[in-house]
Formats: C-alpha cells, sequence, structure tokens
C-alpha cells in the first residue's frame, strides 16, 4: 500500500491541474449535433460565424452573424453587446471557433457554446 500512495497521489495532483487549466477556458464545447439541439430548445442567442466573409458568403448557418476571428482581439465588439448573452461559435472545422471563443471570454463573455465547424453542421445552411 505504501509503494502505491505517491502513484495515487500524483494521479490526485495531475487531475486538479488538468480541470483548473479546462475551467479557465470560460466556454463549453460541444458537437454540432448537440448544438442544434440547444438551438431547438433555447431562445435569444447568437450564432457567430468566425471564418473570412467569403466563407461565410458561401455557405453559413441561416440567421449566423459574421466575425472573423482575425479582427476578434482586445476592444469590444460592438456586434456583441451583452457579454452574458448566449453565443453558439463556429467555423469550418473546429480550430478557428476555438482561438475565438477563448478571445471572446479573455473580453468577459460569460455563455460561450463551442461547436467546431460547419463541416460537421447536421441542420440548414444558406449562401448569400
Amino acid at each position: 500500500m505504501k509503494r502505491y500512495l505517491p502513484i495515487l497521489l500524483s494521479l490526485l495532483l495531475l487531475t486538479g491541474c488538468t480541470n483548473q487549466s479546462h475551467q479557465e477556458n470560460n466556454y463549453r464545447q460541444v458537437s454540432a449535433k448537440e448544438a442544434l439541439t440547444m438551438m431547438n430548445e433555447e431562445s435569444d442567442y447568437l450564432i457567430l460565424d468566425v471564418r473570412t466573409l467569403e466563407e461565410f458568403n458561401d455557405k453559413h448557418i441561416p440567421g449566423a452573424i459574421n466575425i472573423p476571428n482575425e479582427s476578434i482581439g482586445t476592444k469590444d465588439i460592438p456586434e456583441l453587446p451583452n457579454k452574458d448573452q448566449l453565443i453558439f461559435v463556429y467555423c469550418r472545422s473546429g480550430n478557428r471557433s476555438k482561438q475565438a471563443s477563448e478571445k471572446l471570454a479573455a473580453l468577459g463573455y460569460t455563455n460561450i457554446v463551442e461547436f467546431g465547424g460547419i463541416n460537421s453542421w447536421p441542420g440548414e445552411t444558406i449562401a448569400e
């Protein structure tokens, strides 16, 4: 038993560090299918597409607004005035949406749901 104690303590310490860093993200990650279900059950939310304008015009989720990830910085975003509003964030494959979600959380947004990319979106899309 004495030999296992250091191993158990190490695992406990590592688990604590992992959970803490995940909580610092300040956004939730769900699958595109889960996001679609949430959108059908929720109201008063925004869908944020963080791809380029060209990508957005090619195909996007109905009702989404486009703010490219590259334009999200350290200043407040006029298109997103309510920092407590539910915001669903997506891009093409999930990389930029994670980056944008982290930046939004750093700006003080508190209700962010990142669901990856439009490539895995099971719902309707439209083109401009």
